[in-house]
């Protein structure tokens, strides 16, 4: 692997840990902690076509006031009528469009096969979007980390790992749930995040693929 190619293997593990960050409760200090700024750096190694995605979705934030990001961050994805992007796996891979049905529970046992734990404080459900993408850059993380110690065995076991939790979860999840966060924002932010979501997880899905 070239230096190259190694900076880009690493940019990918925080690209996704920052959109991750993106959908928890908006609030100042995304930008007192450079989220956006690193988010930024770390896409423009992996992918040239995600620069203005990344860099607009800085621009916004700064431009927003937080009350409205906040104000369509509930609306979004918490309510209290209708939620409008449900940020839940199950809602968009099962006919029912239940909470906790099947494909949670299939999701979990992935978890469990990464290695992944979620913290016992953390309210939400586990296969709400922003925990699929801190999976997926613990799947990265683990990648890099094979890859580095010259550890074949290891790198092709997460590999195949990372590619049935593509294919069979956030893969087929983030397509949908997108377009209803398109559809349904008043923000430009969440449009755009909605934009380089969808974006960077095909990118891994297709790369996946081709392995």
């Amino acid at each position: 692997m070239t230096e190259t190619d190694l900076s880009a293997s690493l940019a990918r593990e925080d690209a996704c840990r920052y959109l991750a960050a993106c959908y928890y409760q908006p609030e100042a200090a995304f930008a007192e902690e450079k989220v956006f700024q690193s988010l930024l750096d770390a896409v423009a190694l992996v992918d040239a076509n995600l620069i203005p995605y990344a860099r607009q979705l800085g621009a916004e934030f700064v431009r927003a006031r937080t009350e409205d990001l906040l104000l369509d961050y509930t609306r979004l994805f918490l309510g209290p009528m209708q939620i409008l992007a449900k940020p839940y796996g199950s809602v968009w891979l099962e006919e029912s469009k239940t909470l906790m049905g099947d494909t949670t529970m299939a999701v979990i046992e992935l978890y469990q096969e990464g290695g992944f734990e979620i913290d016992e404080e953390f309210r939400e459900l586990p296969d709400h979007i922003a925990v699929e993408l801190e999976f997926l850059y613990l799947l990265i993380f683990q990648e890099n980390e094979a890859r580095s110690s010259g550890n074949v065995e290891r790198l092709n076991a997460v590999a195949d790992l990372k590619a049935r939790f593509l294919d069979q979860h956030l893969g087929r999840l983030v397509g949908p749930f997108t377009e209803a966060v398109k559809d349904s924002a008043e923000s430009v932010f969440y449009r755009q995040l909605a934009e380089l979501t969808a974006l960077f997880v095909g990118r891994e899905r297709a790369a996946s693929a081709l392995r």
